[in-house]
């Protein structure tokens, strides 16, 4: 098994690898934050990119996972895609992406996704699902023949690497793990026991 230098470049790799094999969508992900207390918290995103800054990913700035961020922004991300027996671990920082980023893929989603961005006040009780499509009618009625802006309390966010880690499934449970740290501008990478 050979250790790419790169992590970027291998996850990129690999999850193009994935992607042509797996069942279900290869960006999905889990995510796990913590509250400022510690306490953590995880679900399952979808990935939106990845390049030499991080990885990208969008919500409701009201939902748990976005008032965790802002309390620490301390998160990682992990990836299992079955086909190709790999999992990738990622962890780091996060920073809001600034409202450009944000308005720039908010206007790639489809019509019903925009519309409910604005519908949903995300991890907040709701009383029915008859609520909700009701408040789902109300915003497309608002924007009936306009164009779909990105509400004011959705955006993006980066996850600033520190930390990546390759495990590649192995006869015997005798798995390939390979560490990525950062060191500055650098990473320092280091096979682990599985």
């Amino acid at each position: 098994m050979h250790a790419n230098e790169d992590p970027i470049t291998r996850f990129t790799e690999e999850f193009e690898r994935a992607r042509t094999s797996e069942r279900f969508d290869a960006s999905r992900c889990a995510l796990a934050t913590a509250s400022r207390e510690g306490v953590p918290s995880v679900r399952f995103i979808l990935l939106k990119s990845v390049d030499a800054r991080g990885f990208v990913f969008f919500t409701n700035l009201h939902s748990q996972k976005a008032r965790e961020l802002g309390e620490n922004p301390h998160a990682a991300l992990a990836f299992h895609w079955e086909s190709t027996g790999v999992q990738v671990r990622v962890e780091g920082e996060t920073q809001l992406l600034d409202d450009a980023a944000s308005d720039a893929y908010f206007d790639t989603r489809a019509l019903d996704s925009r519309l409910g961005a604005w519908a949903s006040k995300q991890s907040q009780p709701l009383a029915s699902r008859a609520a909700l499509v009701a408040r789902v009618a109300k915003v497309a009625a608002r924007f009936a023949g306009r164009h779909v802006d990105r509400p004011p309390f959705w955006g993006g966010y980066l996850l600033v690497p520190r930390r990546i880690e390759f495990w590649h499934d192995g006869v015997a449970r005798l798995h390939d793990r390979f560490s990525y740290e950062r060191q500055g501008d650098t990473w320092t990478v280091t096979r682990l026991y599985p």
